[in-house]
């Protein structure tokens, strides 16, 4: 058996993962890995999405393939290079995504050496950052059935993810010296009254996604620790399991002195399975919505969620090897399944 350090799968994971491709610093990684996909005979495209950034799109032949594998190739920050301890492999990208991208192109190479030349590849950018490289994509005519899209999902197919809601809860006072602070208005306390309302209100539920979450992500308010604040706002972040108006709606019931802003929607997505796949729902949110020009959509990839955005991300090495199988294997499930 040949030493951990020796797998090409294994080898080329570490590649991607020591190249720094932070969101909007992706273009040094996307080149590496389009020279790497044409040197072993892939017709590659490059496609500009913002500044020098550009998703990659790799195919067999000149042909539109049926089935695309797809991830992302950005990483949040900080970066931090590779390494292995025992059967784990550690960096930054090692669980999301970039040993996910590894499996995928191992996966998509001896698919292509046993003669199979409709499988393809779409790589993009800022998936961690406002997917402009999934929405970008999704302006390409395509003709693909499936799209067969990696994130940390424990080497489960996923049968929902959730959306995300992210809304700025606003509140507007008046200044006045904090001596007299009867003389103003507090921002910030009516804001907290919003926030401890919040809590109280009755989310959304999904019978299969679950109950609707939210996080307190920022909050911001005041001019100075000596004068009653005139502005105060906070960024929430809800984990929606239907369409965002429900939440929305359950907003009306905050004070009515608290304006709201939405900044991001995101739906949640129930998505296909497959007899002989581990299943599961999950919490966070993928590519996936922004990607519907791209055939009907599957969602499955090695690594933790839990461990990826972490100080010591990493992934196990049987596990990465396991997603290899598991691609293969999804792959001619879905091809044998549109040929009956």
């Amino acid at each position: 058996m040949a030493a951990i350090n020796d797998l090409p799968l294994v080898q080329l994971a570490r590649d991607l993962i020591d190249i720094d491709s932070t969101s909007g610093q992706e273009s040094k990684a996307v080149t590496w890995l389009a020279s790497w996909l044409r040197d072993r005979g892939y017709h590659v495209t490059e496609q500009p999405v913002v500044n020098d950034r550009a998703n990659v799109v790799a195919t067999i032949t000149k042909r539109d393939p049926e089935i695309v594998f797809s991830t992302h190739i950005d990483c949040v920050p900080s970066f931090f290079p590779s390494r292995i301890d025992g059967n784990t492999l550690y960096g930054r990208g090692a669980c999301d995504a970039k040993g996910i991208l590894a499996a995928q192109i191992t996966a998509l190479e001896q698919l292509r050496t046993s003669g199979e030349e409709s499988i393809g590849l779409l790589v993009v950018v800022g998936e961690e950052h406002g997917s402009p490289g999934a929405q970008a994509a999704n302006r390409l005519a395509q003709s693909c059935r499936y799209l067969i899209n990696g994130e940390p999902t424990d080497n489960r197919l996923a049968r929902a993810t959730r959306g995300v809601y992210r809304v700025c809860l606003s509140t507007q006072g008046r200044a006045a010296h904090s001596s007299h602070p009867e003389l103003g208005e507090s921002a910030i306390e009516k804001l907290l009254d919003a926030l401890v309302a919040l809590r109280e209100l009755n989310l959304p539920a999904d019978e299969i996604i679950g109950r609707t979450t939210y996080t307190i992500g920022m909050l911001s308010g005041g001019v100075a620790p000596n004068v009653v604040p005139p502005n105060a706002e906070a960024d929430v972040n809800f984990r929606t399991v239907g369409p965002a108006s429900e939440v929305r709606a359950c907003l009306n019931a905050l004070p009515d002195n608290v304006s709201t802003k939405d900044i991001i929607v995101v739906p949640p997505v129930h998505l296909k399975t497959m007899p002989g796949f581990d299943t599961e729902v999950f919490r966070f949110t993928t590519d996936i919505p922004f990607l519907s020009s791209w055939g009907e959509p599957l969602l499955i990839g090695p690594g933790s969620v839990q461990v990826a955005h972490t100080a010591d991300e990493h992934v196990e090495i049987p596990e990465l090897e396991r997603a290899v199988d598991l691609y293969i294997k999804l792959a001619r499930a879905l091809l044998n399944e549109n040929a009956d």
